[in-house]
């Protein structure tokens, strides 16, 4: 029964989209988009998404991405990687979608929101075609490989593409505490799948395809057995220096420091994604870099370097970038972690320029990037002198499985739940200028 009801939800949305978009007989116009049929093929396309939902993603782990799914670029199976793809990526997707569909209306349609939709949705149904399809077909694989590298160029421009839809909906609606949560929610839950998905397209194209990358030979897929950490440390702090000399005239050195509790006097390395790392490390320096030379405008030829300091213990391998640029007020350190607020001002699209900061979405996908393999990462700061920022990733590979967003009632429930009252004492205003407090003497 399941298999049928499946059946007739992936046929009929097709159906639908055919007589909306192809001509009828005879070389005329294509027919009419009425709103009934509209609404029918919402409902149908959201009854299907609905009905994916209820299959369960599988969280992986770095070992196994590595050693199972992925046994090294010499022995990887095509076809097991295949059949695992076809069916988790719609899930993924599925998830994603149900979850925007909950979004307030006024957000979803912005016409940023509404493009990435139109993406979300061609992808879904491009792999969906693979559902049944023979592993044993080797047009099929190779169909397949081409179309996860549309999938992956077509999502590439995602995150600055919702993030532009927020935008379009804060300047037009202005800032509303309870939508502004559900968004906060929805986002994090968003960019994670998205990594995800990324994930494993990337590891898929890489060890069957054509897109290997000669420099680093030992790599399995997107993942580095014996990443050097310090390393990336090193190319991430080149890369934001040459970005921060295209706006400022100086930028702060960098001094790196070591420490391996497992086994002293060795480089640290770990079984990780030196993307995502280079991620990480790339928005710390930026923003460590751009605090340091604004807060010291006047001494720019002197400028205190950025500390790095690596450690690895038993169960964490940490990372901490110190800068000293000024700090930040402890009730602003939460706000750093949100999509709607940046210290910078919002960049434009259609800059040639990569955009050194503005539009509020370094940080908070960053700690995505850090929590999506179980790790963390935290600011602590010290208003008036400076901020340290601290990666905590796992030790173990074994224990660096994928946190990943399930949709399902408690989902829901946090989009229609109203706002609740605030239980402790919480000034609405910001501080108070005490001067104008003082007695007149």
């Amino acid at each position: 029964m399941a298999n049928r009801f499946r059946h007739i939800l992936l046929i009929l949305p097709r159906v639908l989209v055919k007589l909306q978009f192809e001509p009828v007989c005879g070389g005329q116009t294509s027919l009419p988009v009425t709103f009934p049929f509209c609404g029918l093929l919402e409902s149908l396309q959201t009854s299907f998404l609905h009905f994916l939902c209820l299959s369960t993603h599988v969280p992986l782990r770095v070992c196994p991405l590595v050693c199972v799914c992925f046994p090294g670029r010499d022995n990887a199976c095509e076809k097991t990687s295949y059949m695992f793809l076809r069916k988790e990526l719609p899930v993924r997707l599925a998830n994603t979608m149900r979850e925007v569909n909950l979004l307030p209306d006024r957000l979803v349609s912005q016409p940023s929101v509404k493009l990435v939709q139109k993406w979300y949705m061609q992808s879904f149904w491009e792999l969906l075609d693979y559902e049944n399809k023979s592993p044993d077909d080797p047009h099929a694989l190779n169909d397949f490989l081409e179309v996860l590298i549309e999938v992956r160029n077509r999502h590439n421009d995602v995150v600055p593409t919702m993030a532009q839809g927020v935008i379009e909906y804060k300047e037009k609606f202005g800032f509303d505490p309870f939508v502004s949560s559900n968004i906060q929610y929805f986002l994090d839950r968003f960019y994670t799948n998205r990594i995800s998905f990324r994930m494993l397209i990337n590891q898929h194209t890489l060890l069957f395809g054509n897109d290997t990358n000669p420099a680093h030979p030992k790599h399995i897929g997107s993942i580095d057995p014996a990443c050097c950490v310090s390393d990336v440390v090193t190319d991430a702090y080149e890369t934001a220096k040459m970005l921060c000399e295209q706006y400022y005239p100086a930028a702060p050195e960098l001094k790196i420091e070591e420490f391996n509790a497992k086994a002293p006097k060795k480089p640290i390395q770990a079984v990780y994604v030196p993307s995502h790392l280079f991620h990480m490390l790339f928005e710390l320096f930026k923003n460590a870099m751009r605090a340091t030379v604004e807060h010291h405008e006047d001494d720019k030829d002197d400028l205190p370097p950025i500390k790095a300091k690596v450690t690895l213990g038993m169960e964490d391998l940490s990372i901490k970038i110190s800068d000293r640029g000024g700090g930040v007020p402890l009730r602003k350190i939460d706000r750093l972690f949100n999509y709607t607020y940046s210290t910078a001002p919002t960049p434009s699209l259609d800059s040639k320029r990569v955009p050194l900061a503005g539009f509020g979405h370094g940080l908070p996908i960053s700690r995505l990037y850090a929590r999506y393999f179980q790790g963390d990462l935290k600011l602590y700061s010290m208003e008036g002198v400076g901020t340290d920022a601290v990666i905590y990733l796992k030790a173990l590979s074994s224990e660096s499985f994928e946190r990943l967003p399930v949709f399902n009632k408690s989902a829901w429930r946090h989009y229609q739940g109203g706002p609740e009252a605030d239980d402790w004492s919480n000034p609405s205003k910001e501080p108070r200028d005490a001067s104008t407090y003082k007695e007149k003497r």
